[in-house]
């Protein structure tokens, strides 16, 4: 069965409310920025005092610094001592051979391998821009460590004409993990509502991801309205009713 966990920045400039509130309301799994190894017990036991684990990490990933590969497995070994299992990064060329890149990420995959990990690329250009050039670097890259995070939103945002069900289609055999992200659907519209208040379908992509054999993290990554009065309880509010959207529509998170 597939967690549901919310990604921290759901809380924007409020993050510090982020554990008690998810504590409170029955989530406990959240991604969080990687730590470094050397703070693996002091992040772990502060998740522990809220009943919460780390279902994913955040690794950066310079693709054109010499040394990300060595830099990208430093961090995974703090992942693989929080014990997870899957770390999300946003990947880009940098003006890089395409090639080259494919043989940089086989490098991070091999090094994933070893410590149990898959690395989930961002649903971002200029490698996962959608469903077709996803499906490009993933052909290209041929790792099974290195996979796909999809978002439901910002295949809306990089793109025209597109709906999340077909962008999915395309790459859902490669999908190690979701963001779990509203929008009203505009091309660069940073319109991020909570789940139920915009024109995902967030049902049919669930239904066409567990029918696949998807059991990586769900993970909520609210980004809010440009423009508006962000709050505490703003932030709050739309992870509840979030929640609620997705018990409506019968995706169970444990």
């Amino acid at each position: 069965m597939s967690v549901l966990a919310c990604n921290l920045a759901s809380y924007g400039a409020f993050r510090e409310h982020a554990y008690p509130h998810l504590s409170e309301i029955g989530l406990r799994h959240v991604e969080i920025e990687c730590p470094d190894p050397g703070s693996v017990d002091r992040v772990r036991d502060e998740l522990s005092t809220y009943d919460l684990s780390a279902s994913s990490v955040i690794i950066h990933c310079q693709m054109d610094a010499d040394d990300v590969v060595l830099r990208f497995a430093h961090y995974m070994d703090a992942a693989a001592a929080l014990g997870v299992k899957v770390v999300f990064t946003s990947a880009k060329t940098a003006e890089l051979d395409r090639e080259y890149v494919y043989g940089r990420l086989q490098n991070i995959g091999d090094e994933a391998a070893k410590r149990g990990i898959v690395v989930a690329l961002e649903t971002h250009p200029d490698l996962v821009t959608n469903g077709r050039v996803g499906r490009e670097t993933m052909e290209g890259v041929a790792h099974p460590n290195i996979r796909i995070n999809f978002d439901t939103a910002n295949v809306y945002y990089y793109n025209r004409n597109v709906t999340a069900q077909e962008e999915l289609d395309e790459i859902v055999g490669f999908v190690a993990a979701v963001h779990l992200k509203d929008t009203d659907g505009g091309f660069e519209s940073w319109h991020f509502p909570a789940l139920g208040e915009g024109v995902v379908d967030f049902k049919a992509c669930t239904d066409r991801l567990e029918r696949s054999g998807f059991s990586g993290p769900y993970t909520l990554e609210l980004e809010g309205i440009k423009g508006e009065d962000f709050t505490v309880d703003l932030a709050k509010a739309r992870v509840e009713t979030s929640v609620a959207h997705l018990r409506e529509i019968g995706l169970v998170g444990s």
